[in-house]
């Protein structure tokens, strides 16, 4: 079985288990609220569909960390609801922080409902997660299941540590590139680690194979975040669907642009004097390139897929699961949208 076999099986198993979850609100004073979560979910409203619920790659990894490291993958379907279940409740909360109109070309849920409502559904996709996690207690014995839980809640603490910085850097023209990879390490790299971290857990690896797991996932997070900074300067905006200008226009505190910034060249001038627009993104972003600052982002996206498929050589994963979670991260790590 390879990696598409996989997910066409799991994917529906996925859906299937965060309906189950979500569908606690379901109920007659609270249906509209519970449309809420399942229009944020993709499932519906207008647009409904494969293209708004997003790939699900958290909850693949889950399972194919289970799977790989012996499990029923079945069995940790709970596991991987809470841990989709954690990332969607963040999303509903960045775009209220960060005063975003869409979502994977839908209208966010806070401009459809307003703010106030967006809140309380991030905050039900949180409790929801916590509740999901809970189930696993049907086929795992209790200190497995908190352990389970314990992964999840640090992960959930240092995506808010993450989040904390990225709005604390957006006044701030001191940064460095030292102050990215805390961030970073937060905002995505956190949930990733605990995906493949839990997975193997739930699959009986032991505490060596369990860190390699972490690990794994933790330089994959750094890998696909630092190509996501690439792709928004230099991305192709037909195979991205979304405009490279964006990071420049936006000034957002990515990697090229913290080494831009660093090298104090023609590039760090043109920032000094103010926010970048829209006709000049093309020769700002040739600037940033001729300063080296792609070269740099490329170079270090390649380091941390290095120790990433290193560490999960060194997890020795099992069997056809084995076979997929190496592709699929391989399919992460080459991405070019």
């Amino acid at each position: 079985m390879d990696l598409k076999q996989h997910i066409e099986i799991m994917l529906p198993e996925i859906e299937k288990e965060l309906q189950k979850q979500v569908a606690r609100l379901d109920e007659e004073r609270t249906r509209p609220f519970h449309e809420m979560l399942t229009y944020h979910m993709g499932w519906t409203g207008e647009g409904a569909g494969k293209d708004a619920t997003g790939k699900r790659i958290r909850p693949l990894m889950v399972l194919l960390s289970a799977s790989s490291s012996g499990a029923d993958w079945q069995l940790a379907l709970p596991a991987a609801a809470a841990v989709e279940l954690v990332h969607n409740f963040s999303l509903v909360h960045d775009d209220v922080q960060d005063n975003s109109d869409k979502r994977r070309g839908r209208p966010t849920v806070w401009t459809k409902w307003g703010v106030p409502m967006a809140i309380n559904v991030g905050d039900a996709l949180f409790v929801i997660s916590n509740q999901a996690m809970m189930n696993l207690a049907k086929t795992y014995p209790a200190d497995i299941v908190l352990r389970a839980a314990s992964i999840l809640h640090d992960a959930c603490l240092d995506l808010t540590r993450g989040q904390f910085l990225d709005m604390s850097y957006e006044e701030r023209t001191d940064l460095t590139i030292e102050d990215y990879f805390p961030m970073v390490a937060g905002k995505t790299s956190a949930l990733l680690s605990a995906c493949t971290h839990i997975g193997a857990l739930l699959g009986k690896a032991n505490e060596v194979g369990q860190e390699n797991y972490r690990k794994f996932g933790h330089h994959l997070g750094l890998a696909f975040q630092i190509q996501d900074d690439i792709l928004g300067v230099w991305g192709d905006e037909i195979l991205t669907g979304k405009s490279a200008a964006s990071d420049l226009v936006e000034g957002k505190n990515s990697l090229p642009i913290l080494y831009g910034i660093g090298k104090k060249g023609l590039f760090a001038k043109r920032w000094e004097q103010g926010p970048i627009m829209i006709n000049e993104v093309k020769d700002v972003a040739k600037l940033l390139e001729d300063e080296g600052a792609r070269n740099y982002a490329e170079e270090m996206a390649a380091q941390e897929t290095h120790k990433a498929l290193e560490y999960l050589r060194a997890a020795n994963p099992h069997g056809a699961a084995g076979e997929s979670i190496l592709e699929l991260a391989n399919v992460l790590l080459n991405r070019k949208q």
